[in-house]
């Protein structure tokens, strides 16, 4: 008897924190990651550097000045020397230091034998990146963050720049406008494109921005952002009228800055532009971002005259795309497909979209449309997102480098409530008031008397 009241004393508690520990591992990997995994990785590493170091080939030989030196004072064998390492610095997420490259190594020799080190430290994934010349970082990850996706607390927000989603390596995917000006998104039904969307319109209402939407799908995306939009238009007849007055309003925007570099000879160099942003504040145009959700809907022709009004629609976004960026006119196009089977111009007006984010397509060539002219390996990437897991996908830009992100929910009423709150700052372009949308007052909830009138008697 008193050997089971001893196992059940000492077997309970130890069942119960390995339960624990199971369940916080599959439904809170942050608390799991801080008590357990965190503290277990450290001390992997700590314990192993050295030995993880030199079976991954990521060492050198001594010099001779050392080998002098350990002979001199120490018996030991000389060893060769791993890359010097800095502070191990903790996070909620993984791990993070520094490390001072040897002599004759180079970043890529890291980044090469990262899956190693994944697996020698018991981490979810390894990403190295370039400090300065010499000293890389080491960013391990704990656990997969995109399975739930949480931001950070601390993000990179700013004018233009909005945290939209959450990369692999938990660091916020940021678009920034005034970086990268025009972008294409595609995704397929139910990719979590929408989601994408909801979160770029919720991140700018709060900013002096003028948004401008084309939702050719009868508004049903756009529209319950209206109060916080300059101009909406719901199907390809309104967008013909709507995208002349862009381009004209662009044109304006480049007589001002054509005014403003010709003054006086004696202006001081800092005081001539080429752009909007080298202007004065008081001079300076609102910025407009442009949404265009279904753009496939845009090129579609049914009769000759849809045919012409499709080619001048095409034309003029071409324009916004090439010369948008110095008038501060940025444009979002969202769409299912984008190849150059939509029609004239449409390989040309994907050309001047530097930006790209791809969720899960329905083949492999919708994938080859948005990443395969600038990343061609990030398209298998792609092509295996799964269909349970939406709001995921692949972003990439023209320098090459692409990374897999993810956006945290966001309800279809949670963005338009914030687009109601922030309604009054819709700046105040008169070439975009003819086509403000509606906004159709909330009805208010009428609260009945709590207690029944009664008749007045005789």
């Amino acid at each position: 008897m008193s050997d089971l009241t001893t196992l059940l004393g000492v077997g309970g508690p130890v069942a119960a924190l390995g339960a624990g520990a199971a369940y916080a591992r599959a439904k809170h990997p942050v608390l799991f990651w801080c008590t357990v995994g965190g503290p277990a990785s450290t001390a992997r590493l700590l314990s192993s550097y050295a030995s993880v170091m030199e079976a991954c080939g990521l060492t050198v030989a001594p010099s001779r000045l050392r080998v002098l030196a350990m002979k001199a004072t120490t018996r030991r064998e000389v060893r060769p020397v791993p890359p010097r390492r800095g502070i191990i610095r903790p996070t909620t997420t993984g791990l993070r230091l520094r490390l001072r490259l040897a002599p004759g190594q180079e970043p890529a020799d890291l980044a090469a034998s990262a899956e190693r080190l994944r697996h020698a430290w018991g981490v979810h994934a390894v990403y190295v990146t370039t400090v300065k010349p010499g000293v890389v970082e080491l960013r391990l990850v704990g656990f997969d963050v995109l399975r739930k996706v949480r931001m950070p607390r601390k993000t990179e927000a700013g004018f233009l720049k909005v945290p939209v989603a959450l990369r692999e390596d938990a660091m916020p995917f940021v678009r920034d406008y005034r970086t990268v000006p025009h972008q294409l998104t595609l995704g397929a039904t139910l990719s979590g494109k929408s989601m994408y969307l909801r979160h770029l319109i919720s991140g700018l209402a709060p900013q002096c921005v003028a948004l401008v939407g084309i939702d050719c799908k009868r508004g049903v995306e756009l529209a319950p952002f209206a109060p916080r939009l300059s101009a909406l238009a719901t199907d390809p007849a309104e967008a013909a009228d709507l995208l002349p007055v862009l381009v004209k309003e662009m044109e304006d925007r480049y007589d001002l800055i054509k005014a403003r570099q010709g003054i006086a000879p004696d202006t001081p160099e800092e005081e001539i532009t080429s752009d909007i942003w080298g202007l004065p504040r008081s001079e300076r145009p609102v910025p407009i971002v442009l949404f265009v959700d279904e753009v496939a809907e845009l090129f579609l022709v049914a009769t000759k005259k849809d045919e012409e009004r499709r080619d001048e629609m095409v034309t003029q976004l071409i324009r916004l795309a090439q010369l948008g960026r110095a008038a501060g006119i940025y444009l979002e196009v969202c769409g299912q497909r984008f190849g150059a089977e939509l029609g004239k111009g449409a390989t040309m007006l994907r050309a001047q979209l530097t930006g790209r984010v791809c969720h899960r397509v329905n083949d492999e060539a919708s994938a080859k449309m948005a990443l395969g002219d600038i990343a061609p390996e990030a398209v298998l990437a792609a092509c295996a997102i799964a269909p349970e897991r939406p709001g995921l996908a692949v972003a990439g830009d023209t320098s090459g480098g692409w990374s897999r992100i993810r956006t945290p929910y966001l309800s279809l009423g949670e963005a338009a409530d914030i687009c109601r709150e922030w309604a009054h700052l819709v700046p105040d372009l008169p070439s975009l008031t003819p086509f403000r949308p509606d906004v159709p007052a909330r009805p208010i909830e009428s609260t009945g008397p709590t207690v029944q009138p009664r008749p007045a008697t005789d």
